[in-house]
């Protein structure tokens, strides 16, 4: 504590506070000077060699740079997450192919602008009820064994727990993590099912940590619509798909037909009706086709961009276009930001 606090007032920074346990969930071992890998054992240092379940080898030509230990529901499940360096450069996807716009909702998890849906699925209220008893179960349990650990919980900030306690502990964390498991499982599976149907994905850039604060909240936070988002765009990336995020702001309240201003609908209102075309639809593939139109109006933009620009001296236009739309997603991005 002494050396803690000297190197606090001498730094004149990180005010040291209490290390406590099971704070940190993770660690990390930043290199490694040979391959710790050998089979289906990894070797760690100051721990030694572990057995692990290796999901897929290592690629050929990439080295392992460091490796993170993850606990997950109180130290019942252990990860390792291999972080790999290889000299390789992947280009960021270009915009090209067949495109398709996502319109994120609650009576289904999404609808795509060839009227596509994906049913949505209840993670957390499915599990709800089981989840109340064991944290009802939980409660109940003595935090605290004996007299003597009475005594000894006066002394210590943290109370122990008994035995039977934090097994119910267990149990709740468990769930938790089933739960969490499963939706990210259900963003994988539906990400990877629109990279089949698309080459250009465009998603409405829309906050959703604001519509999880109203009375929709908890189910907005069961779907999972932020992780989702993110999970898309690593998809999209890897399997050399177009990600784009595109305006949202009246996308229910255009008409996808003659582009004419319908006005707000309430929430009860599920299906689209124009009144000047006579358009009709549901409303999120009706907000699906906008979206799409304003994501192909910004590739179209940025294409008639690149060919007002000059040729490079050697004529090679795919290297120009590629600068260009780097330079637009970075300064989009910052935009944004």
């Amino acid at each position: 504590m002494h050396n803690t606090w000297e190197a606090f007032k001498k730094r004149g920074f990180g005010f040291p506070r209490f290390k406590k346990y099971g704070q940190f969930r993770s660690f990390l071992f930043p290199q490694f000077k040979d391959d710790p890998l050998t089979g289906y054992q990894i070797k760690l240092p100051k721990i030694g060699s572990v057995l692990i379940e290796l999901h897929r080898p290592i690629p050929e030509g990439f080295v392992i740079k460091q490796v993170r230990v993850l606990s997950r529901a109180r130290g019942t499940k252990w990860y390792v997450v291999i972080t790999v360096q290889s000299n390789v450069e992947v280009p960021n996807p270009l915009p090209k192919g067949r495109g398709l716009a996502i319109d994120i909702g609650l009576e289904n998890f999404l609808t795509t602008s060839d009227n596509f849906t994906v049913k949505r699925s209840l993670f957390f209220r499915d599990l709800q009820s089981r989840l109340k008893e064991l944290q009802r179960k939980a409660s109940r349990k003595k935090r605290v064994r004996n007299s003597a650990s009475q005594a000894e919980c006066k002394t210590h900030s943290r109370q122990k727990g008994s035995k039977n306690w934090e097994k119910a502990q267990i149990k709740v964390a468990k769930l938790h993590h089933k739960i969490a498991n499963s939706r990210k499982n259900f963003h994988f599976q539906v990400a990877h099912q629109l990279c089949d149907q698309g080459d250009m994905i465009f998603v409405e850039d829309i906050d959703f940590r604001v519509s999880a604060k109203g009375f929709l909240g908890k189910s907005m936070l069961d779907g999972g619509f932020g992780q989702f988002r993110t999970i898309l765009k690593w998809v999209c990336w890897k399997r050399d798909k177009f990600f784009a995020q595109v305006d949202h702001k009246y996308s229910s309240q255009i008409c996808p037909n003659c582009r004419t201003h319908t006005g707000k609908k309430p929430l009860s209102q599920r299906q689209h009706i124009c009144p000047e075309c006579n358009y009709q639809t549901t409303r999120d593939h009706a907000a699906a086709e906008v979206l799409l139109q304003r994501g192909l109006n910004v590739i179209q933009e940025v294409r008639m961009d690149v060919a007002e620009r000059k040729l490079p001296s050697n004529g090679d236009l795919s290297r120009s276009v590629c600068d260009w739309l780097d330079k637009c997603r970075s300064r989009n991005t910052q935009e944004r930001s």
